[in-house]
């Protein structure tokens, strides 16, 4: 007997667990309820998706949307409504906000402004720091919580934690997998004498690969004798992945599609302040350990490191301008481009943007296109080629380090648990963005 859904995407090529091929999804009550031929079945809204290819809704572990205390940058609505419009169904949020997120309070003030306001679902890191730490473990069970992020370099105030014994007493209080910057802020200190004036080239000179490298390793030995699990964010390194590849045990690592795409000094004299972030964009021979990475599988995600900066700011001389781009809109158009120039398989693109989130934190009906599972779906045009311009962007700050570029596929149609928010570039369902459920925190 036919069966009758809320929603069909009919005739696209879907890539999921069971591979690549055309099947139809039907979508009842928010979640998938069929995959397959569904010629015969009838819906409330039937998507034609021929000619697309409809991917597990992608997921932006690593976004700073700078709401409270930054609005000018970006706020939760901005940064989601830029996610959607690329593809993004799920984000996780990032606690340098001002006031820092690191205590309940703050938790729930970030989740009273997501609600009615944010268009796709969304999870909120609390910071871990020297005086929040023995609270660390209740706190990363709070809802709409993703975890714990520590700055070990690259931050101020009390989300900084340089120390042996800072970590440890972070780690020590943590049961779930707790997210790292890594980058040694004693060797950072050292070497700041070595900014020129005005030279963006020097940006990685004084954020040298050591920093980076030192840090992991610190990091790895802490995790190891305390027997937890970490996730060393926007690897920037070939001797990390290299590294990385003995401890995947307890060490998850994530790569950007900034550190994909561009490499230094070319960067940084194209587009100056711009491409400056922490950790830095550095040389073409670390960008390819970075694609080893991903070849072999030591790369579990890939992350935006959305953390958007006016124009004005960027303009300021270095090092007075601040690190950071925005990401978050262009994550997935990046990725198809290279998946369009052969350098990883959409079904890896996939792993990296739907799969590994699942995996890595546990999410409780999100990451897989499978039924039972929410139905954020990511349709795209694989053959939709278009420049990436300033004016496309909906970030507050307007701009995008991709300008010029060609991408070579592009998103068409957002779906967040069974609703259409995005299609052909225009957010027609807005402000339907839930927090997201772990398995580590669910209730009962």
């Amino acid at each position: 007997m036919a069966e009758t859904f809320d929603l069909i995407v009919r005739g696209g090529e879907i890539v999921n667990h069971a591979g690549r091929g055309p099947a139809d999804v039907g979508v009842r009550g928010g979640k998938v309820a069929a995959i397959g031929d569904l010629a015969q079945s009838s819906a409330g809204e039937v998507f034609d998706a021929r000619g697309l290819t409809v991917l597990p809704g992608v997921i932006d572990t690593h976004v700073h949307f700078r709401e409270p205390g930054l609005e000018w940058k970006e706020d939760l609505e901005s940064g989601s409504r830029a996610a959607v419009l690329g593809g993004v169904t799920a984000i996780f949020e990032m606690p340098n906000t001002e006031p820092n997120s690191t205590d309940a309070d703050a938790l729930a003030d970030k989740l009273a402004r997501a609600r009615g306001r944010m268009h796709c679902d969304h999870a909120f890191y609390v910071g871990g720091t020297h005086e929040n730490a023995e609270f660390l473990g209740e706190l990363e069970r709070l809802p709409g919580c993703c975890g714990v992020k520590v700055f070990m370099g690259a931050s101020t105030g009390t989300l900084l934690v340089q120390d042996d014994a800072g970590i440890e007493a972070v780690l020590s209080h943590v049961n779930r997998r707790a997210s790292f910057h890594s980058e040694d802020e004693y060797r950072l200190a050292e070497r700041r004498p070595l900014a020129r004036t005005g030279d963006w080239t020097s940006h990685p000179e004084v954020r040298d690969a050591q920093a980076a490298i030192q840090s992991t390793e610190r990091l790895v030995r802490i995790a190891r004798r305390l027997g937890k699990r970490i996730h060393v964010l926007h690897v920037s390194t070939a001797e990390e992945i290299v590294y990385l590849a003995a401890h995947k045990d307890i060490a998850s690592a994530e790569v950007t599609p900034q550190h994909l795409t561009l490499a230094g000094p070319e960067a940084y004299e194209r587009l100056k302040g711009y491409a400056q972030m922490n950790p830095p964009i550095r040389g073409a021979e670390h960008r390819a350990g970075l694609w080893g990475g991903v070849a072999n599988g030591v790369a579990d995600v890939l992350g935006s490191d959305h953390a958007p900066h006016t124009s004005e700011e960027k303009a300021r001389p270095y090092p007075a301008s601040p690190s950071g781009m925005p990401g978050v809109q262009t994550l997935l158009p990046v990725m198809l481009t290279h998946v369009a120039e052969g350098r990883l398989t959409l079904e890896r693109l996939v792993d990296l943007t739907s799969h590994g989130a699942n995996r890595l934190f546990g999410l409780a009906d999100k990451g897989r296109l499978a039924v039972g599972y929410d139905a954020d779906l990511t349709i795209v045009d694989l053959d939709d080629r278009r420049p990436f311009r300033h004016e496309d962007m909906a970030s507050r700050v307007g701009w995008t380090p991709f300008v010029g570029m060609e991408a070579k596929g592009w998103p068409m149609a957002t779906v967040i648990r069974g609703a259409v928010v995005m299609r052909d570039g225009e957010v027609i369902a807005p402000h339907r963005g839930e927090p997201v459920r772990f398995q580590e925190t669910l209730a009962g």
